[in-house]
This record gives structure tokens, sequence and C-alpha cells, in this order.
């Protein structure tokens, strides 16, 4: 049986050998695209905010890896479909040049399936954190929701609250990416 110890000192040794990433956790809608009441579910209306795609180059620029998190509950509502988001998605990567490192969603609604993919539950963030190794000090995440802000709370990540929203609880507010990508900027 292994012990704990001997677990603790691999993950150290992989740590050491490879290292951790900074990342930047973004929610889309509202950060990323504009929102809208009716979803942001096809190309007519998923409009890529100014000043984003310059932002997301310059984080990843500055060696941020770049992780999506986004509640798509119009997909359990039956209001669309998976590969109607998908495409929206891929608009995305091909306006930025394909350098977001992963896109996680939640199809989830609360008032038709739960989910703890969904924020403000945290697994999306904690699925991320593993796969790309995220150094908790040096990562942030930028939303327009208090459900944004919570989990990454949770997690021990900066917060950065955008588009006119301050709920209160995240580590700092911007009026949008291109603001908060200046001082996540600034702080290096």
């Amino acid at each position: 049986m292994v012990s704990y110890l001997v677990i603790a000192q691999l993950y150290f040794y992989v740590i050491e050998c490879y290292g951790m990433n900074k990342c930047v956790f973004l929610d889309r809608d509202g950060v990323i695209n504009k929102d809208r009441v009716n979803y942001a579910y096809d190309l007519e209306h998923f409009i890529i905010i100014d000043g984003v795609i310059e932002s997301l180059k310059a984080l990843k620029n500055a060696g941020y890896r770049l992780i999506v998190v986004t509640n798509q509950s119009g997909i359990a509502k039956g209001i669309y479909t998976r590969e109607q988001m998908r495409a929206c998605h891929d608009y995305l990567q091909q306006a930025c040049g394909n350098i977001i490192d992963h896109i996680y969603y939640s199809p989830c609604h609360p008032s038709i399936s739960e989910s703890l993919t969904r924020k403000p539950d945290s697994l999306m963030l904690e699925k991320g954190i593993a796969r790309f190794q995220a150094d908790i000090d040096s990562s942030w995440l930028i939303g327009d929701k208090g459900r944004d802000i919570v989990p990454a709370r949770k997690m021990g990540l900066k917060t950065i609250q955008v588009d006119g929203h301050d709920d209160g609880i995240a580590t700092h507010v911007a009026a949008d990416l291109k603001a908060a990508t200046s001082l996540i900027l600034a702080g290096q």
C-alpha cells in the first residue's frame, strides 16, 4: 500500500520537474462575448466584445494558460444544442488564433438537472486546475457575476468582476476584460 508521504513526494517531484502554470480562467458570456437574455448560441448573436482578442493575446504572451469556464444552461432547457455552442467556441478560437487552452462548459440547469460543474459549484475550475497544473497563487478568474466569483474564491484564485458588476466578493473590480488584463499584467 502506498503511503500519503510517497504520494506527496511524487507530487512535489512532478511539480519540480515540470513546474506549475499561471492560468487565467474566464467566464464566457459577459466577459468574452456580449451577454444576451435569450442566450448567445448562434454566430449571428455571438458578438466578441471589443478588446477581447487583444487581451487574450496579451495574457498568452505573458505566459498565462487561458481556460474558459462557462454555464450553458440553454442546452438543458432545449433552447440550443451542443453543436450550436461548439460552433460559437470554434468561431472564438479562430478569431483569437486558437490560443485558448481549453473550454469547459456545464450544460445543466437546476430546474432540469443538478451538476457540480455548474457555477457556483467548482468542478469546472477543479478540472482546469488539475489538468493545467495551475499555480493557485499566480492564477486568476475573470467573471461578470457573483456565481463566477464564488467558486474561484473557494479555490483560492484571485478574482476580477467585470461588466459593471460588483457583488462585493471579488478581490478586484474592472470595467471589462481589457481593464482586467491591465490589472493582471501590472501585478507581475
